[in-house]
């Protein structure tokens, strides 16, 4: 069984429920049934819509003192229904203080209101005229109320706060989010990390689409997860539609949504990832320097740990690449423009003629090529100015060789061959070091000769030499240092290697065809590999990277929960474990994170010595840019927790 609690994730059940108009009672059973729902999939909140109990658009009835005194029945029948459980149940119902009508949300649980939070902002524009009924929270702030015979907690100024402060939440009902200025903005500075809307926000063309973005840029301005629960389809349609749209964001991106216009009660649950949020707002100073102008309560709430199958969020084996594939021509272009436009103003500043850029048929050089060559077309600058050099050594094989020579020809540019190999058995000799020693120098050498080609090719042709090396290679240190490691300018510098295969697809696909997609393809299919080992008799690679450091899909995983999100060791190998359940026993995942931290750490004066490169994402391991570490920095306690 796996654990919220271990996993630091809040999991919200959000439901659009069926609902008769003005039938408190019909809709209270609703609640129920759809709490019943969200307990057995071991919900910690269950969020339903505005005025859930009464019903959203009930008019002029809200008056009536029949239908107050039904809802009023409806939320003790609720209370009295979360006894002996610790479920939260959010609901929205109309009530009546100091002789004023509220709409507001009731936050219950295990037999208790925890709060009651009216709507601050009433919307009174267009089809809509709240202030012909309620009145603003604005007039009670921090209040009580007392409900059969318990005073609750009544104002817009509440916090809810779990006892071990592993998270907080807060409510908004509909308009406060469209407002100038939504109360969630001081709940998040009061450090809720969650805020949740009951909503009757109806539909008309092109609403949803601004919903949605509404949404996304206010929980990236809040680092929060927002999540909001709108009145379903059975609210009346007199004159506008509901369409029960219940949606999910966690910092600007889309958790999940439902559907919309169904005739069955919506009910979406998803995971928020609390602990991310919290790491999000440690790091981003222009947040935590602010403070909420608000004097806000905190409500203190208690909840047991949930044991469950699965998880509610959507994993990515691949977090770096896109998910969508609709948008790859548009992400791709994205990207590629990134790295062609910084090289270009590096080449107007240098006032370079040509690029000089080392070929071996991988993935790498190949991308750095492509790069190339469109940049020199956006300059209108003759492709024979691009030199391409081809440096086979003792582990080059002929495909590779091949390839880096065959894509050279069709691309049409200036293609250069130099073999390496007498060279470095000339240093082997003067440095005294046999040739047949298959060590750490046999292997430098070669890199560190093949850069001083390039940079003096460079300096010949009043160029730039062009850095292939990735992300993924700057994280584990997998370059020779003052070799490889060592360019003019980086292309590649922010691109995780599982990237780079997307890339150089996107180039066979859309790009180009014939012979180049072809060959395009081939690479693709090759082994990872730096060459630099012998081949066997038969021509072929036998040093294969993923073999010795371990798999880039797991790497780039690493990378990216233990960098962009923060995560502990723990964490990152449960979350592991769960995605590549299927790929990897828990043995082989174990193995290379703990290769991954020892070489994340023990390269890291590669990075404090790297040259000039672009930042792609969101993940950048350069000094002058994301990362700060110290190259003595010790990687024990990552492995121990392990």
């Amino acid at each position: 069984m796996l654990s919220l609690n271990q996993i630091n994730y809040c999991r919200i059940s959000l439901v659009s429920p069926e609902i008769r108009i003005a039938n408190p009672v019909f809709n209270t059973n609703q609640i129920i049934k759809y709490t019943k729902e969200a307990i057995y999939q071991n919900s910690h909140i269950v969020l339903f819509s505005e005025l859930s109990i009464t019903g959203y658009s009930c008019g002029d009835l809200f008056f009536n003192k029949t239908l107050l005194d039904e809802s009023l029945n409806s939320l003790i029948k609720l209370v009295e229904f979360s006894k002996d459980n610790d479920i939260i149940i959010i609901v929205g119902l109309p009530l009546v203080y100091n002789d004023k009508l509220y709409n507001c949300a009731a936050v219950i649980q295990n037999n208790k209101i925890l709060g009651i939070v009216p709507k601050t902002y009433l919307c009174n524009y267009n089809e809509y005229y709240e202030k012909r009924w309620f009145n603003s929270s604005i007039d009670n702030y921090d209040n009580n109320i007392k409900i059969n015979n318990e005073l609750i907690p009544f104002g817009a100024n509440k916090i809810f706060n779990e006892k071990d402060n592993r998270f907080s939440f807060a409510v908004e009902i509909c308009e406060d989010l469209w407002a100038v200025k939504p109360p969630s903005l001081d709940y998040a500075l009061e450090g809720a990390q969650i805020i949740l809307n009951l909503s009757s926000s109806n539909d008309y063309l092109s609403k949803y689409e601004y919903r949605k973005e509404l949404i996304k840029i206010h929980s990236t301005k809040i680092i929060g997860a927002y999540l909001y629960a709108s009145s379903s389809l059975y609210e009346s349609v007199s004159d506008t539609i509901f369409s029960g749209h219940c949606i999910a964001y966690e910092n600007g991106k889309l958790i999940d949504e439902s559907s919309r216009f169904n005739l069955n009660t919506n009910i979406l649950t998803v995971d928020i990832d609390y602990e991310y949020l919290k790491n999000e707002r440690i790091k981003n100073k222009t947040f935590s320097t602010l403070n909420s102008e608000k004097n806000l309560q905190k409500v203190i709430f208690c909840l047991s740990d949930k044991k469950v199958n699965n998880y509610f969020r959507n994993f990515s084996k691949l977090p770096f690449v896109p998910t969508n594939p609709e948008q790859k021509s548009k992400v791709c272009e994205e990207i590629i423009n990134l790295q062609s436009y910084s090289l270009i103003r590096r080449i107007l500043h240098t006032k370079s003629d040509s690029l000089v850029i080392g070929i071996s048929g991988g993935l790498d050089s190949t991308l750095a090529l492509l790069v190339s060559i469109n940049v020199f077309n956006i300059l209108e600058k003759n492709l024979k100015n691009i030199y391409a050099l081809s440096m086979p050594g003792f582990g080059t094989s002929t495909e590779t060789e091949n390839y880096s020579e065959e894509l050279a020809k069709l691309l049409k540019i200036n293609f250069k061959k130099i073999d390496i190999t007498t060279a470095c058995n000339t240093i082997f000799k003067d440095i005294e070091q046999k040739n047949n020693q298959f060590d750490v120098v046999f292997e430098n050498t070669q890199a560190r000769y093949r850069t001083l080609l390039l940079m003096n090719l460079a300096n010949k042709y009043n160029g730039l030499v062009v850095g292939t090396g990735d992300l993924s290679e700057i994280a584990l240190g997998w370059n020779t240092y003052n070799g490889d490691h060592m360019s003019m300018y980086g292309v590649n510098a922010g691109i995780p290697k599982t990237l780079v295969k997307y890339l150089i697809e996107w180039f066979a696909e859309k790009k180009y065809s014939g012979e180049i997609s072809s060959i395009l393809k081939k690479i693709l299919e090759l082994p990872i590999t730096p060459e630099l080992l012998p081949k066997n008799k038969d021509g072929k690679i036998i040093q294969k990277t993923e073999e010795i450091i371990g798999p880039y899909v797991l790497h780039d995983f690493f990378l990216y929960y233990f960098f962009r999100m923060s995560f502990n060791s723990k964490k990152i190998l449960h979350l592991a474990y769960y995605i590549f359940k299927d790929d990897f026993s828990k043995k082989e995942i174990k193995k290379w994170f703990g290769v991954f931290m020892k070489r994340f750490f023990t390269n890291q004066f590669k990075r404090n010595a790297m040259p000039d490169g672009i930042k792609i994402g969101t993940v950048s391991l350069s000094p002058r840019t994301d990362w700060r570490m110290p190259s003595e920095a010790d990687y024990e306690i990552w492995i121990n927790n392990i």
